[in-house]
């Protein structure tokens, strides 16, 4: 059986036996990185896969394992180990590296993970591929060095050839690959052996991603483009109230419907089969399903929002977690010459996806293996997702990774696959899964709602000396990430998280907690320095003991945006600090307000980024451009209701999300220069926005925004208040 799909599929193992050539195949275990001969890797004893192929033509294929979703990771994550190869850029193609966390997996806290999320794929792949591309080149060398009786040390690389400076005798990779030979145990690299800043002839440099013409000529392959023969389709309703069962529906009806094939039952929902998507979404709509009781049932996200988390935060008896404590927070209140405290508030946030939900599923004719093609942030997590559902192991399950119409933190999860598996092995038939929209809105995995509460102590000489901030709601660390002030020096503070479970299915939102967790310290930060008297940036400067780095950033803003200089009549700026994922950023937004409608219009932006070393600065600014328009849709507009303990909203005609018009005219990234490692860069244009559109909406009207989003209806309240 074939796949019918754009473009031909090439399985690895027949690459391999097609180009011939030496295999770097890398295993990763306890005694370090193994690199394993072609004839090794094929026999399948180490169940690894590689990661590096050289064909005696000079083609160089390098596996990414980075999910590419629009943010070029699939690019960036090759170019890295390329770099420290040497290896020629133009002779270089890219693969999908396989869902093997064991062997393509980064390290963080003690474990191996796949997950391109958290702004993590160049930040945590950066040295091991450095490390990787320095071993195969030093294997390069060696080989060279053998072939012309020479030592190693006299020879050096230029892209995709040995060269022996003191003959001129140049010899390609492509024909040290022909007939090289491939040591067992990988050369160690120390890492005054990887090449400097000032070698770089790729980090830095932009190149142009990989992904970018397939996905104009067509030829990219997304989880929906899969067709398989046999296949069959199918649509599912899931529970109203998130999480619950369904009890019995009208089954006869609906496998009484023109094509539909059969119904399924999840631990959730309820699943139409037909032989067209048409007519299983027409068995989907049709569906009146019985469902059992749950968790969320008669939750009201506004009320709590309004009143029962204020009430959380004053009860002395209420589940608390402490995220952060130094100092003496208590003496330093005691002690203060003036304390400031202010409440925020933010709704739920829909990820807005715009591929919606899908996925392939095939079993084998024994039905002790299932193939799975679906776009995912986290290979890993979605083949292990899909082995429980079915009880398999892992190994009974192959996993095709495609390209992903937007992630955000949603396809993280493998619920889907997972769906899809279940019920192709009901069926017996090859299925593509898809969700609607209105399933996906429904379902949502929502960011969560949250308040908070913050207080500042200020000392004699007005500087602030303690800080106290508590967030509430429901999400556990998904409410707390951004929320201590790690550009502040604050010597006495105090955070703590206060939780309640409602039931709603929560989940990681582009930057996750500091989209709202930032907005309220920076929009306190300002209400205190206009009080003082001060400029916001003075204030940020001489009163909350920046970091240096901090200090960096803004002072490299202000230039950017030239801070003090009048401002247009009706327009007026905003400043806030931005943080995520060890990137730390400063940004501008210039504003105006149709008093009229309440509507908030961002003209300008402008943001200064320390985010180490820019392995492609075109792609990073592109992300962060990304990041901006993101932040600002659910700055003004984005917001989840749920009512009864059902998501209110269905589609884009309910759920508001930026449009084209209303982009800001400018954008305007600037890198702060660092030779440190890199740090992330997908999330940092999302947490500065809001805090500074608030801080310039309060410039222009002397109105203070505490509930984000920011809407129309929600401005002009404020303006009468």
């Amino acid at each position: 059986m074939t796949i019918a799909i754009k473009g031909p599929e090439i399985s690895r193992r027949g690459m391999l036996a097609g180009l011939g050539g030496m295999s770097f195949c890398l295993a990763f275990g306890a005694d370090g990185v193994n690199l394993l001969s072609e004839a090794q890797a094929s026999t399948g004893a180490h169940q690894i896969g590689s990661w590096v192929r050289i064909a005696p033509n000079g083609t160089i294929t390098i596996l990414s394992a980075g999910a590419e979703m629009g943010q070029g990771s699939m690019t960036s994550l090759p170019l890295i180990l390329a770099e420290e190869m040497d290896a020629d850029w133009a002779k270089v193609v890219i693969e999908w590296a396989p869902a093997d966390k064991a062997n393509y997996g980064y390290i963080i806290g003690g474990n191996r993970m796949m997950w391109i999320v958290g702004s993590r794929a160049v930040m945590l792949y950066y040295d091991q591929l450095r490390t990787a591309g320095a071993q195969v080149r030093k294997v390069l060398l060696t080989n060279a060095a053998e072939t012309w009786g020479v030592d190693a040390a006299s020879l050096k690389t230029e892209p995709s050839v040995v060269v022996h400076p003191a003959s001129g005798r140049r010899m390609s990779y492509g024909e040290i690959a022909a007939s090289g030979k491939v040591p067992a145990t990988l050369p160690a690299v120390a890492a005054n052996e990887l090449k400097k800043k000032s070698e770089f002839r790729l980090i830095g440099k932009s190149v142009p991603r990989r992904d970018i013409p397939s996905k104009v000529n067509g030829t990219a392959q997304y989880a929906m483009d899969v067709k398989v023969p046999g296949m069959v389709y199918a649509s599912t309703l899931h529970s109203p109230v998130h999480n619950t069962a369904p009890d019995t529906w009208n089954d006869a009806e609906i496998k009484a419907m023109a094509g539909v094939i059969g119904t399924v039952k999840l631990a959730n929902g309820v699943a139409v089969v037909a032989d067209r998507f048409e007519r299983a979404k027409a068995g989907r709509d049709t569906l009146k399903v019985a469902w059992k009781k749950g968790k969320a049932e008669g939750f009201n996200s506004e009320q709590a929002l309004a009143q029962d988390y204020a009430k959380i935060h004053n009860d002395p008896a209420a589940q608390k977690t402490t995220i952060d404590s130094k100092g003496d927070a208590d003496a330093a209140f005691a002690g203060a010459a003036k304390v400031y405290k202010a409440e925020y508030r933010s709704d739920f946030g829909y990820h807005a996806q715009m591929e919606p939900l899908n996925a392939v599923a095939r079993f084998n004719d024994a039905g002790d293996k299932v193939e799975i093609w679906e776009g995912s942030q986290a290979p890993d997590v979605s083949r292990a997702a899909v082995a429980k559902a079915l009880g398999f192991k892992e190994e009974q399950v192959d996993f095709h990774q495609c390209y992903m119409g937007g992630g955000f933190g949603r396809r993280t999860m493998g619920d889907y696959a997972a769906e899809a598996a279940l019920v192709a092995r009901e069926v017996r038939r090859p299925v593509k899964l898809l969700w609607t929209r209105e399933e996906d809105v429904a379902q949502g995995m929502l960011r969560p709602q949250a308040f908070q509460c913050l207080e500042a102590a200020l000392d004699g000489s007005g500087k602030v000396v303690g800080w106290r901030h508590c967030v509430v709601g429901d999400g556990g660390g998904l409410l707390h990430t951004g929320i201590k002030p790690i550009y502040y020096a604050i010597p006495n503070q105090f955070i703590e998280r206060r939780g309640i479970s409602h039931g709603i299915k929560l989940k990681h939102w582009r930057a996750v907690g500091h989209v709202f967790n930032v907005f309220a310290i920076e929009a306190f930060v300002d209400q205190m320095a206009v009080d003082q008297g001060m400029d916001p940036l003075e204030f940020r400067l001489q009163r909350m003991s920046l970091t240096p780095k901090a200090r960096k950033c803004f002072e490299t803003v202000a230039q950017m945006c030239d801070w003090k200089a009048k401002r247009p009549e009706g327009r007026a700026l905003g400043l806030s600090v931005s943080e995520r994922s060890g990137s730390l950023g400063a940004g501008v937004a210039e504003i105006s307000l149709d008093r009229a409608s309440g509507k908030v219009k961002v003209h300008k932006v402008w943001v200064a980024i320390d985010g180490g070393t820019i392995v492609q600065p075109a792609a990073a600014k592109a992300n962060i451009e990304s990041g901006i328009i993101y932040g600002l849709s659910s700055v003004l507009h984005e917001r989840a209701t749920v009512k009864d303990g059902v998501v209110e909203q269905s589609n884009f005609h309910d759920y508001t999300v930026m449009r084209m018009s209303d982009l800001p005219e400018e954008m305007h990234v600037s890198f702060v220069e660092a030779d440190t490692r890199p740090t992330g860069l997908g999330e940092i244009g999302n947490p500065f926005i809001a805090g500074a559109v608030a801080n310039a909406f309060h410039k222009l009207t002397g109105k203070r925004l505490y509930h984000m989003p920011f809407t129309p209806e929600r401005v002009l309240a404020t303006l009468k208040a």
